[in-house]
Formats: C-alpha cells, structure tokens, sequence
C-alpha cells in the first residue's frame, strides 16, 4: 500500500512569497519539528521549504511543508495523491485582513509551541458532491483519514506508521501532528488555507494581542481566529487559528483519540 509522503503547500517563486515563507519561519521558530531547507548545496541564505515532521510516533507520515515551486499559482499537492488547486472567483465578502504574518509573528514571539494541523477549505459551490467524495477517497487510500465526530464535513489525516495504515491507529500520544484537515465549506465562496497553531496564551491574552480576530460559533473557547494578509489575496484566504493554552491534558483532541474512536476512519 502506497503510504501518503507529504502534504505541500506549495508557492510560485516570486519575492513576494520569499517573503512569506520567511515570516512563517520566523512565526514557527520555536516549534521544535519545524526544520528550514535550503536549496542543495547552499549552506545559508533564504529558505526553499519549511518541513513539519511528526515527532511521534517514530516514523509517522505525511509531513507537512510550505515552500516555493515552479507553480503559477498557490496550489496543494498529496504525494503521492491529488492536488488542489484555488478554486472559487466570487470575491470575498468583508474587508481585506490587515495583519501579515511578519505582524502575527511580532505579536507571537515566544508563545508559539506546536502546530496543531493544516488545512483547506474547499467552497462547496465550486466543489460538487462528486469530486469532493472522490477526494475522500483518493486521499484514504494513502492515508489515516477520519471522520469529525459530530458529523460535519470536516475529515482530518493523522500521521501514521505503515503498520497503523495497514490496520488502524491505536496508540494515542502527543505529537502525532501537524494533521491535515479537509473541509467542504458552503460558507466559502473560495478557497482557504488554515494553519491552527497550539500558542501558551489564555483567551483574553489573545483576545489583547488581536482584537482584529474573530470566533466561530461553538468554537470560540478553543482558539481565535486571524486572517492575514498575503500576496494572493484575493483568490485565496489564509488565516491562523490560535489555539488557547490548555490548563489540564493532554486532551483526548491532542492525542486524536476522538478523532479516531468517535469519528471512525474512512476507506
């Protein structure tokens, strides 16, 4: 069985995305298992991809990693698997963010500690039925995929051995991140990516630090919201999910024994 590698976010060579990898790199600086590449052979200088590796259990996979690409535009690329690319043209309601990531890592120096999962959101509109089951399955055949528990589109891949692959995950631990998560959202009119970062700030320091965030409904005790700013705008939203420190756990949401009891995988 073919085991799903990587999952990349992948950025034309432009300056401007240069930039943006820069400043997630510095945003991520203090999560241990976001390691910086550079091209071959170069020794210093810009980054070519930042590489999130699962930290446990040994050996899982995918990876996750933003970097640039002979690409014209953002795209998402499973290897080995589909890629996906922006979709969408109505342009977004509400006014455009005002905070980029240079800004999000300023105000976050320090308190940044795990990432908790990637994402996209696909807008349900330009997205049928069809090809979004078609991605489901696509990306189940190489990977832990599992449905969210209380029944909305919202599958997430947890990083797994060939030996959970095989047979299913059943050893919950801490690290088995970043996930992945696909969401088939018929309140997007395109697409969107999603970093949910885990930070060591309470609710009300994060509500002081970005007063320009906002909440989901049902959500809005566990992290807050921050669009940014970037050089695809308006074709594609980014936003950081900041999610509050945790007093007590590890959380059966941390160790993805929710995920994978209450959802169920998908095949």
């Amino acid at each position: 069985m073919d085991r799903l590698g990587e999952i990349a976010f992948r950025l034309p060579r432009t300056p401007a995305a240069q930039s943006f990898l820069d400043q997630l790199r510095t945003l991520l600086a203090d999560v241990p298992y976001a390691e910086p590449v550079r091209p071959p052979g170069a020794v210093d200088g810009p980054v070519e991809r930042l590489v999130l590796t699962p930290p446990r259990p040994d050996g899982a996979r995918p990876v996750t990693s933003v970097g640039l690409a002979d690409v014209a535009a953002p795209v998402v690329e499973f290897a080995p698997g589909p890629s996906l690319r922006v979709q969408g043209a109505e342009p977004p309601a509400g006014p455009a963010p005002t905070v980029d990531v240079g800004e999000l890592a300023r105000r976050l120096a320090g308190h940044v500690r795990r990432v908790d999962h990637t994402g996209v959101n696909l807008p349900a509109g330009a997205t049928p039925a069809p090809a979004w089951r078609g991605l489901l399955r696509a990306v189940a055949a190489t990977a832990a995929l599992y449905r969210y528990p209380t029944g909305e589109e919202w599958p997430f891949v947890l990083p797994c051995t060939p030996a959970e692959l095989r047979d299913d995950i059943r050893t919950f631990v801490v690290g088995r991140e970043p996930r992945f998560e696909l969401v088939h959202d018929p309140w997007r009119s395109r697409t969107e990516w999603q970093f949910a970062l885990w930070t060591d700030l309470t609710r009300t320091e994060l509500e002081r630090l970005f007063p320009e965030g906002i909440t989901f409904p049902g959500l809005e005790d566990i992290f807050r919201v921050v669009p940014v700013r970037h050089p695809w705008w308006p074709e594609l939203g980014i936003r950081f999910d900041l999610c509050y420190r945790v007093a007590d756990g590890p959380s059966d949401w941390e160790t993805g024994e929710w995920l994978v009891t209450a959802g169920g995988r998908i095949r």
